[in-house]
């Protein structure tokens, strides 16, 4: 065996040097093999070359039917990864390092004492998912991009429609019918090239929920669905990652940031039932004011760059309202309830 084993490294190694590529000096390495089994089927037992060839066919053919099964695996990982869905491919980038020019885009958060190199090196590095694409999603998604945020998921089931356009404003005429992940994204990359958008086509559900959110630093909660909220709101708290949520109604916005292992309560603790039928109705149901979901979501961006950065005073504890109507803004205090069932001693 020992002699097959030092013609093997030969070919491969010479050949190597001689510029084959490496299928041929694959094919090389298997007609050797195919040389030696031959050899040990014809050749007497007890004929020299048979014992320097190992003796026995059946040690070769164990050893065959090894590199079959592993290039056999190597052949079904390939098959496999070809499957995976472009958003959960691995991308390859540096998230600590800006690009030539980079940092001139950022110039004015440089330049602010509370964020500055520093806060602008951590905005670089953060990974930030953001749940919807649409009202509160667009701007919020637009205002990530352009602040440097290295990584940003979003993820929708939803299209673009005609009469999402009087709101969401990452969205354009030319693509109505798209999936509204893929249009946030050509929107994102658009205004800056840096970045990594990884666009999740499915609806959030219990069975991804957390796995997904334990991928990101921050969860931005944009969607306009109870049931949604509720299983955000567990897999934020089971994987500790702060959420910042917002929603709409008519003229009025609110947003808060949940992060109850800190001593925040959390979305359950603030809204422990549904509400009733037609008590909050859907933008699709009641309308909304266009400029809305830009104020309340450029407020969720203006958070999360603080969430990132340190900067600042965030609205962990303290939930804001912006009434449009009247222009006027207030905030509540929170608090923690002992009998949540998600993050307090309820059953």
């Amino acid at each position: 065996m020992l002699l097959a084993l030092v013609l093997a490294a030969v070919i491969w190694f010479g050949s190597g040097r001689l510029g084959w590529p490496k299928q041929a000096r694959l094919i090389a390495l298997g007609l050797l093999y195919l040389g030696v089994l031959a050899l040990l089927l014809i050749l007497p037992p007890g004929a020299p070359l048979r014992a320097a060839l190992g003796g026995e066919a059946s040690e070769w053919l164990i050893l065959g039917g090894l590199i079959a099964v592993v290039l056999a695996y190597r052949q079904g990982l390939r098959w496999v990864r070809t499957r995976v869905r472009p958003e959960n491919r691995p991308q390859e980038r540096d998230s600590g390092t800006f690009g030539p020019g980079e940092i001139d885009r950022y110039a004015r958060h440089v330049m602010l004492r509370e964020i500055g190199g520093a806060g602008q090196a951590r905005l670089k590095s953060a990974k930030v998912l953001v749940i919807g694409a649409g009202g509160l999603g667009a701007p919020a998604l637009l205002y990530l991009a352009a602040a440097g945020v290295g990584r940003i998921g979003v993820i929708d089931d939803d299209v673009v429609e005609a009469s999402n356009l009087q709101r969401q404003v990452i969205h354009t005429s030319d693509r109505v019918g798209m999936p509204k992940v893929f249009s946030a994204q050509k929107a994102m990359e658009a205004i800056n090239p840096f970045l990594e958008v990884r666009p999740y086509h499915r609806r959030l559900t219990a069975e991804i929920a957390e796995d997904l959110v334990a991928e990101y630093d921050l969860v931005l909660d944009g969607c306009d669905d109870f049931e949604t909220r509720r299983v955000l709101n567990a897999a934020c708290h089971a994987a500790r990652v702060p959420l910042i949520s917002g929603a709409l109604s008519q003229w009025e916005g609110q947003l808060t940031t949940y992060a109850p292992w800190g001593g925040t309560p959390c979305h359950v603790c603030v809204f422990p039932e549904k509400p009733a039928a037609g008590l909050a109705p859907t933008c699709a149901e009641a309308g909304v004011l266009g400029p809305l979901p830009g104020i309340v979501g450029a407020m969720m961006a203006a958070e999360a760059v603080k969430e990132i950065t340190g900067a600042g005073q965030g609205l962990r504890g303290r939930m804001a309202f912006h009434d449009a109507l009247w222009g006027e803004h207030r905030e509540i205090r929170l608090s923690k309830r002992a009998d949540c069932p998600v993050c307090g001693n309820g059953p």
